[in-house]
């Protein structure tokens, strides 16, 4: 055995403390979501790097360690990230002078039909509102990269079918589709509108920072949820 290798073999595990504390810091530094293998690259270096399980296990750790404080740790679909919790959104959201960006009833219907009715074309979002959906609501939706076109209905004119993304997830604290409510809970779309509604956005979206779009299809919702949305 060479010198170098058994002075690493005589080197000590990370002490179980410090390796949370270098998690904490990494999800507080990153400003964005991260994965589990983000955070197994941070040990790469180290003679007995962590595994997935040890992880999880300290993540689990740090979500129990920040159960009933003002923040919380997070899992949404593209990962793990600290973020304010919802209760203390008025009084965090002073801290920017600019008034948080309000949308519209047509814009916020058009988003909950996609995430309830995936995929969908424009046209079948048109027969469910029984009014022409608005080509600025489609471009402000892909724009913010909630929603994007997973396919083509094979029918005449190919339409386009619009999904929602994992950004759409991040943003709404959702960790997959099945988080969302089902229909079965929500009496219309105004209950929709408002459930899709209330949510804090990510740090990284306070500063302008655009999260990557999986390109992958948005995972199902369930059967229950696939109802069609109240008239």
């Amino acid at each position: 055995m060479t010198e170098a290798a058994t002075s690493r073999s005589m080197e000590k595990p990370m002490p179980r403390e410090q390796f949370k504390n270098i998690v904490e810091a990494a999800l507080l530094a990153a400003g964005r979501n991260l994965t589990i293998d983000h955070l197994l690259a941070l040990f790469t270096d180290e003679t007995e790097p962590p595994g997935r399980d040890q992880i999880r296990e300290v993540l689990a750790q740090l979500e129990r360690e920040y159960s009933g404080r003002g923040i919380e740790l997070r899992e949404t679909g593209s990962g793990f990230r600290l973020q304010v919790r919802q209760a203390f959104a008025p009084w965090v959201g002073r801290l920017w002078e600019e008034r948080p960006q309000r949308y519209s009833r047509a814009l916020l219907e058009t988003l909950a039909i996609i995430a309830y009715r995936q995929p969908i074309t424009r046209g079948e979002i048109e027969d469910i509102r029984g009014v022409a959906v608005s080509s600025n609501i489609v471009k402000t939706l892909q724009e913010r990269g909630w929603i994007r076109i997973v396919g083509h209905r094979d029918v005449p004119g190919r339409p386009g079918l619009y999904a929602t993304t994992r950004q759409f997830l991040d943003h709404f604290n959702l960790k997959s589709l099945n988080d969302l409510p089902t229909l079965a809970e929500l009496r219309d779309l105004d209950e929709i509108s408002a459930e899709l509604e209330q949510s804090l956005p990510s740090p990284a979206e306070k500063e302008g920072e655009q999260t990557a779009t999986d390109e992958s299809t948005p995972p199902q919702i369930n059967a229950d949820s696939q109802k069609e949305p109240a008239e």
